[in-house]
């Protein structure tokens, strides 16, 4: 009986471990979340967030920023010094956000290593394609879409959100 009560006890902590594993550590940055497993959203980053970032287990990053928002940091090169991938799909606002724009975003989710962060300068534009691409790539219906778009960091584009989807692009 002590036999089968060790072993069930250490495959309860082997489990635990592995469950532990597989969970993505939060950065220490603004508005972060994690709305799906391996990936992590968030709001701007600066030079000291990348460390953070880094430390965390992050080992891709998705700038959804234009240069311009940030003329004083390299984004790019601080990522790349700290060991991780970027990749930059620079979405303006209402105006950025397109069915092309959704499909580079889906390709970029897909292909990313995980884990993967996610992040423009509030998370706002990060839900919004999100929830665009819910609704367009996965076939998700509007109330879906605009809450998954909401647990990616969805606020003030939700109205903007809503037209593109009921336009269908």
């Amino acid at each position: 009986m002590k036999t089968i009560q060790r072993a069930a006890l250490l495959l309860a902590l082997l489990w635990s471990a592995m469950l532990s594993a597989n969970e993505t550590e939060l950065p220490s940055i603004p508005a972060v979340s994690s709305p799906v497993q391996g990936i992590v959203t968030a709001g701007r980053l600066d030079a000291d967030n990348v460390r953070s970032v880094h430390e965390a287990g992050i080992r891709h990053v998705i700038d959804l920023t234009l240069d311009e928002e940030t003329p004083d940091f390299d984004e790019a090169a601080a990522v790349r010094d700290a060991g991780m991938r970027y990749s930059n799909l620079p979405v303006q606002g209402a105006s950025g956000l397109t069915l092309k724009n959704v499909q580079a975003f889906d390709t970029l989710l897909r292909e990313s290593e995980r884990p993967v962060l996610v992040h423009c300068s509030s998370s706002n534009r990060v839900g919004a394609m999100a929830a665009l691409r819910a609704a367009w790539m996965e076939g998700k219906t509007m109330e879906e879409a605009i809450a998954i778009g909401k647990e990616w960091g969805l606020r003030g584009l939700e109205d903007e959100v809503r037209r593109r989807i009921d336009a269908r692009f």
